[in-house]
């Protein structure tokens, strides 16, 4: 496989039956913020207007962020954004990201080996969470009888993935089959976390850490995450927040977003319907849309 089918293979992580494949931030600084996200990140702009952009990588979108006067910077404790995730096609294009933002004067807040994939941390300049990541081929991964995914938190060998960078090519974005792979958030309890995404929306518990559950369809090892490490136990997050604003979760077929949906109603989880997208706010605050 090429590095320019990535998206095309059906083991990608947004070929499964359910993925992410959309976030959106709102932010206080949005000429700053959209600008940052151009350079360092290597989106590009698809949409925009006085109030927010659209940006993305091949013609996708990928990330809205959008500003509002009334929005209250959120605190780290808030129910929210742990990290967007954005997926690049091999290791060869995660090192040439690490190579420019080294350039750039980036500074990581971690990076690590999860055995099924290799990833490297940072905050952009409003403190939302970034994961740039590449996945191993899948014939890598182990499951366990259970069927969940054998993961870990190993140290990543950043010098020698630098150097692994080729020197001889400019570095012009991101690649255009990157994908927002999955997305983390910070929730007030695991328990309702399981019942959210495993029992209602359908996803499949890939993985557990200690105040952490790993959700995902197609056997793929997350494509969304939830947390309490800094929010066990916060308040439910308030409307007008700077941070997560909302994020987008597509099914396959349009059967399986109505099995979700039909789920939500019985537990009295308000839905709005526009075309084929269903809107609504989750347990903690969070806003979700739903597509097929």
């Amino acid at each position: 496989m090429t590095e320019t089918s990535a998206l095309a293979s059906p083991t990608h992580a947004v070929n499964m039956p359910a993925h992410v494949d959309h976030a959106h931030l709102v932010v206080s600084d949005l000429p700053m913020m959209a600008d940052w996200y151009r350079k360092i990140m290597g989106l590009s702009v698809l949409e925009q207007s006085p109030s927010g952009q659209t940006l993305g990588a091949g013609g996708r979108p990928l990330l809205t962020l959008s500003t509002d006067a009334r929005a209250a910077r959120a605190s780290k404790r808030a129910p929210g954004l742990f990290h967007n995730a954005f997926l690049v096609p091999s290791r060869r294009e995660l090192s040439r990201w690490l190579a420019h933002a080294a350039h750039g004067g980036v500074q990581l807040t971690g990076a690590s080996d999860h055995l099924v994939s290799e990833a490297l941390y940072l905050d952009d300049p409003e403190g939302n969470g970034i994961e740039v990541y590449r996945d191993r081929s899948r014939d890598e991964w182990n499951y366990k009888p259970d069927g969940m995914v054998e993961m870990s938190t190993l140290p990543l060998d950043v010098q020698r993935l630098y150097d692994e960078a080729p020197r001889d090519e400019a570095w012009t974005g991101l690649p255009e089959d990157s994908a927002m792979g999955h997305i983390h958030l910070q929730v007030s309890d695991i328990p309702q976390a399981d019942a959210f995404f495993r029992d209602v929306l359908g996803l499949d518990l890939m993985a557990r850490y200690p105040g952490a559950s790993f959700f995902a369809s197609g056997k793929y090892h997350h494509h969304v995450a939830a947390n309490i490490w800094n929010s066990r136990g916060a308040a439910r997050r308030e409307p007008a927040m700077t941070g997560l604003a909302d994020y987008t979760l597509r099914f396959a077929d349009a059967g399986r977003l109505q099995q979700a949906v039909d789920r939500l109603e019985k537990m009295e989880i308000a839905t709005t319907r526009q075309g084929g997208t269903v809107s609504l706010i989750d347990p903690w605050g969070i806003g979700l849309k739903l597509s097929a």
